[in-house]
């Protein structure tokens, strides 16, 4: 199975986990993004993903090997797309090494990699209309 995975349904945690974890390892730092009820001082009742799905493969296969090279670890990265209730995961990340300092540096580093540098665009449905999120800043789409 790929370390890098795309996917419209379900994130399963321990899948990831499984994908990282070798008999070295003491540690495996998992991240879980998932969707939260307010943003920006407003409510929010579910978040839509969309990508440029080859070219995100591509970049978080290429985050992935680039992570491995800055850290020892073994990662792995799941993206949602589509509608994300509240409350579910839409992206898991996971670091595995010898130790926790390792993985824990390597996830947050690839969280903050892969907001950055792919191709995955936020929708935030609120209670005043969908909003498309770039940045830090929000884009009003109307109702």
């Amino acid at each position: 199975m790929s370390k890098a995975i795309i996917t419209r349904e379900a994130i399963d945690a321990t899948v990831l986990c499984r994908l990282v974890a070798r008999p070295e390892h003491g540690a495996v730092a998992l991240f879980l993004g998932v969707t939260r009820n307010h943003s920006r001082g407003r409510s929010v009742s579910r978040l839509e993903y969309e990508a440029y799905e080859e070219m995100a493969i591509k970049q978080i296969e290429n985050l992935i090997e680039e992570s491995e090279h800055r850290w020892p670890v073994v990662s792995a990265i799941a993206h949602r797309l589509g509608e994300v209730p509240l409350g579910e995961t839409s992206v898991a990340i996971a670091a595995g090494s010898a130790h926790r300092a390792d993985a824990f540096e390597a996830a947050r580093w690839l969280i903050d990699a892969l907001k950055q540098d792919v191709p995955i665009w936020k929708r935030e449905f609120t209670d005043d209309g969908a909003y498309w999120i770039e940045g830090d800043a929000a884009v009003f789409e109307g109702r």
